[in-house]
């Protein structure tokens, strides 16, 4: 069975508080993009085992892998023995705000639910992945929704206004962890306007969505590192509506009426920036999709 596993930005990203556990409450619109990771899994000979090939040898670490531990999952809440052998062609960047390991484990539930007939639905497959990671239960529905708590709780909207994007990465890494430990919440912090996304995209308006785009975790990112804002601006120098950092970072994507300026505003930032992976490419109104 071959699989795609879409990655995903966030067209608005609001931190509400922490919980006693040291979870963070939030209230994002998430929204699944073109960009996908590609997964082949076959049942193998050997009951029981689950064995993994990835083509960059950073996610070969099996045991500390999501793929590996969604099949694991899965096959153990079904008491399923049968042995697989999955393997990935990783394209979604890695460690960049783009949910890019979540969504490998989204692709990897759905793909075994349907490969050996567990007849789980998408409901069970997310109550599942939440386990695994917030985000995961997201990237098994895919398209435009509002993501509440932890990130669990997802609320379907229309379709986002269709666009051009034009996504960057700069090479540097971000870690998830010292961003929320840095991010500063009190009575002068300056929320994103989630509600006014949400109707933004409610009133199929392309104007408005890049109007009301916000990210909190801004506030942290880009003090620390500068680039992100400077490539946000050279996006809307070059013609972008707007320019944002998706989850903690440093993946910045702008949005464009066309593909021409979206693929000129790439040339620019790679003639400005020295940076590896940057794409030109449209919304997703899915997570997964068997091929």
């Amino acid at each position: 069975m071959e699989i795609k596993a879409y990655a995903k930005i966030n067209l608005a990203l609001d931190v509400l508080g922490t919980r006693p556990n040291g979870y963070h409450d939030v209230r994002m619109i998430m929204q699944s993009v073109n960009i996908y990771d590609e997964l082949t899994i076959d049942i193998s000979n050997t009951p029981g085992t689950i064995s993994l090939i990835c083509d960059n040898d950073e996610l070969n670490d099996i045991e500390n892998n999501l793929i590996y531990k969604a099949a694991k999952l899965i096959l153990n809440e079904s008491k399923n023995n049968t042995g697989l052998s999955i393997t990935l062609k990783k394209n979604i960047p890695m460690a960049a705000g783009m949910a890019g390991g979540s969504a490998d484990a989204a692709a990897t539930l759905v793909g075994i639910n349907k490969l050996l007939n567990i007849g789980m639905s998408n409901m069970q497959l997310r109550d599942l992945a939440v386990t695994l990671g917030a985000d995961i239960p997201f990237c098994i529905e895919g398209g435009t929704y509002l993501s509440e708590g932890i990130g669990e709780i997802l609320t379907k909207l229309p379709n986002a206004p269709e666009c051009f994007l034009c996504i960057a990465k700069p090479d540097i890494n971000v870690s998830t962890k010292y961003v929320y430990e840095h991010l500063i919440l009190d009575d002068n912090t300056v929320h994103p306007n989630v509600d006014a996304m949400i109707e933004s995209i409610n009133n199929h308006n392309q104007a408005a969505v890049s109007a009301a785009l916000g990210n909190i975790l801004e506030t942290v990112t880009q003090v620390k590192y500068p680039i992100i804002s400077k490539m946000k601006e050279t996006m809307i120098a070059n013609g972008a509506a707007n320019a944002l950092m998706s989850g903690s970072g440093p993946t910045v994507f702008g949005i464009y009426a066309n593909e021409k300026d979206a693929c000129n505003a790439l040339e620019a930032l790679r003639k400005q920036y020295d940076f590896k992976q940057g794409f030109v490419t449209t919304l997703s109104n899915f997570g997964v999709s068997i091929v």
